[in-house]
C-alpha cells in the first residue's frame, strides 16, 4: 500500500526538513506486520513528493488477526489488508512520521508551524460509506477532495463499482495536521482496526485529533469508527471532546441504539436512520390513533419527548426513566430551563422503575415503549406488562423493539444491537409475548414494519400496536 505526500512550496525540498527524512536516501523501517519504506520519487525545488510504502508479510498479518472472528479461516487467504490502505498504514505513519506528526523541526520551526500547499494522495483507500463519506471527513478540514470508485473490474463495467477509492486530497494545511487527519481518518473510513482496542486509543484519538476533531461536525461518527464501536470508548472520548467544543450536551448523550453500536453495510448519508424512521413512525402511529395525552415509558435523553412537544395536539406528555441522569440529560437537551411557559405546562418529567406500580401512569390516552422491553431482565418482563397492561390500562400501548433476524445486514455486528439488551427477539418471539399479553389483559395488536423491511427476514425494528378490548 502506497502514500504519497507532494508540495511545491518553494524550495519543496524543505518537505524533508518537515518529514525529518532526506530526500537523497531510501530509508527502511521494520513494522510488526512487515517492512515500511520512505523515498522521494521526485525533489526539486518547484516540487517534492515522499512516498511512504508499505510491505504486509500475509504470515505476520494472520498471526496477528482474532481467532475469533467468524471470517477467520477464510480471512488467512482472502483478504484485502497487504493493498489497501487502512490501519495498518494509519500505525506505520505514525510509526515512521512521529516528530512529523508533532509538528516539531527545528531546521524549519516557522515552516512546520504554518499551512503549506500539500497534495496527499492514497491509490487505493478501502472507503465503507463510499466517495460521498470521504468528501464529509475531510472537506471540513479544509481539502479539496478527489474519491473516484475504483470499478471491480475495468473489463466489465457492468459489474460496478467496489467498495475502494482513489484518493486525492489538496489544500493548504499544516504538515503535521495532514498526517493527523490520515492517522484518524484512514482507519475510520475502513471501519476496521487489525489491533486490539485498548483503553489508551481513547488518548490516542484525542492527541491526533487536537485542533479539529472537537470542531468536526462528524466527530461522533469519526470516535466511534474509531473506537471499534466500543460504546464505552466512544463516550468516554466524546465527553473529552465536550470539553474542547460547544456542544457539550450532544457529545455527552446516551448513544442511541443502532446508530452507536451498529450501521448496514448499505447504509448512505441520504438514507434515514434507523432511530429516526423509528420516532417518526411512532409520532405518525399516534397521529393515527388521535391520542391527546401520550406516556413516554423509559424516555431516555427525551427524544421522542422533543418530537412530541414540537406537535401542539399532543396536550399532555409524560415522560419517565429508572436513570437520574438520563433525565437530567433529557432536561437539558429539551432545554427546560428556557422553554416557553405554555410548553413546559404539557410535560412532567419524571423519575420512576417500569417493573412496580406507580399512580402516575394512569390516565393516559396512550403509552410508549419505545426500544424498551429489550433492556429488561427476562424474569422482570412479568411485572412490567402488569405494571403497563394490567393497572395503568391506556387505551393503546405502542412497543418498538429490534428484529434480531434482521441482524445479519449489520456487517461488524457480533453479538446484540447494543450492549445493555437483555434479549432480542425474532418475529415470532415478538408476536409470541404479544399474544400472551393481550389474553392475560384484555388488548388486541397488530404489527406494523419500522425501517427497512427485508422481505425474508422482516423489518430492522418491530412495532406492536396494542388496543385496549
Amino acid at each position: 500500500m502506497l502514500l504519497t505526500i507532494s508540495t511545491t512550496s518553494r524550495p519543496a525540498t524543505d518537505l524533508g526538513y518537515l518529514l525529518h527524512k532526506h530526500p537523497d536516501r531510501v530509508q527502511e523501517f521494520a513494522q510488526s506486520i512487515g517492512q515500511a519504506w520512505v523515498f522521494y520519487p521526485e525533489a526539486t525545488d518547484e516540487r517534492c513528493t515522499a512516498a511512504l510504502m508499505l510491505d504486509v508479510d500475509p504470515i505476520r498479518l494472520v498471526r496477528s488477526r482474532d481467532r475469533s472472528a467468524p471470517d477467520f479461516s477464510l480471512g488467512q487467504y482472502v483478504n484485502d489488508r497487504p493493498y489497501a490502505a487502512s490501519s495498518l498504514l494509519a500505525v506505520a505513519m505514525a510509526d515512521v512520521f512521529r516528530t512529523a506528526r508533532s509538528g516539531r523541526c527545528d531546521a524549519r520551526p516557522d515552516l512546520a508551524a504554518g499551512p503549506m500547499p500539500l497534495e496527499l494522495t492514497l491509490p487505493a483507500l478501502r472507503c465503507r460509506g463510499g466517495a460521498e463519506l470521504a468528501h464529509r471527513l475531510f472537506e471540513p478540514l479544509g481539502w479539496q477532495v478527489s474519491a473516484e470508485a475504483v470499478p471491480l473490474d475495468e473489463q466489465f463495467p457492468e459489474w460496478g463499482e467496489s467498495r475502494y477509492v482513489r484518493l486525492t486530497l489538496t489544500g493548504e494545511v499544516r504538515l503535521a495536521d495532514a498526517l493527523n487527519h490520515l492517522y484518524v481518518l484512514l482507519p475510520v473510513l475502513d471501519d476496521a482496526k487489525h489491533y486490539w482496542m485498548a483503553p489508551d486509543e481513547v488518548d490516542k484519538l484525542i492527541r491526533a485529533g487536537e485542533g479539529w476533531l472537537a470542531a468536526h461536525p462528524d466527530r461522533a461518527l469519526i470516535a466511534r469508527r474509531y473506537l471499534g464501536r466500543r460504546t464505552t470508548l466512544t463516550r468516554t472520548a466524546l465527553a473529552q471532546l465536550a470539553e474542547l467544543g460547544d456542544d457539550t450536551e450532544e457529545a455527552l448523550e446516551p448513544p442511541v441504539e443502532e446508530e452507536a453500536a451498529v450501521e448496514p453495510a448499505e447504509e448512505t448519508a441520504k438514507k434515514t436512520p434507523l432511530n429516526v424512521a423509528r420516532r417518526e413512525a411512532v409520532v405518525a402511529v399516534l397521529d393515527e390513533l388521535g391520542a391527546r395525552s401520550v406516556l413516554d415509558l423509559g424516555c431516555g435523553s427525551g427524544q421522542l419527548v422533543g418530537a412530541l412537544l414540537a406537535r401542539p395536539q399532543f396536550g399532555r406528555i409524560g415522560a419517565t426513566d429508572v436513570s437520574a441522569h438520563a433525565l437530567a440529560l433529557a432536561a437539558r437537551k429539551l432545554r427546560l430551563d428556557r422553554m416557553p411557559e405554555a410548553k413546559l405546562a404539557r410535560l412532567t418529567l419524571f423519575q420512576s422503575s417500569l417493573t412496580y406500580r406507580d399512580s402516575r401512569f394512569a390516565g393516559y390516552d396512550a403509552a410508549v415503549l419505545m426500544e424498551v422491553v429489550e433492556h429488561v431482565d427476562p424474569p422482570r418482563l412479568d411485572a412490567l406488562e402488569r405494571v403497563v397492561f394490567g393497572d395503568a390500562r391506556p387505551a393503546h400501548v405502542i412497543v418498538t423493539t429490534p428484529n434480531s433476524e434482521y441482524n445479519v445486514h449489520y456487517e461488524f455486528l457480533t453479538g446484540m444491537r447494543h450492549p445493555d439488551h437483555r434479549f432480542e427477539w425474532t418475529r415470532s418471539d415478538f408476536t409470541g409475548w404479544a399474544a400472551a399479553v393481550c389474553a392475560e389483559y384484555g388488548y388486541s395488536v397488530e404489527f406494523r414494519p419500522v425501517g427497512d423491511d427485508d422481505p425474508d427476514l422482516g423489518p430492522a425494528t418491530q412495532m406492536g400496536v396494542f388496543h385496549r378490548d
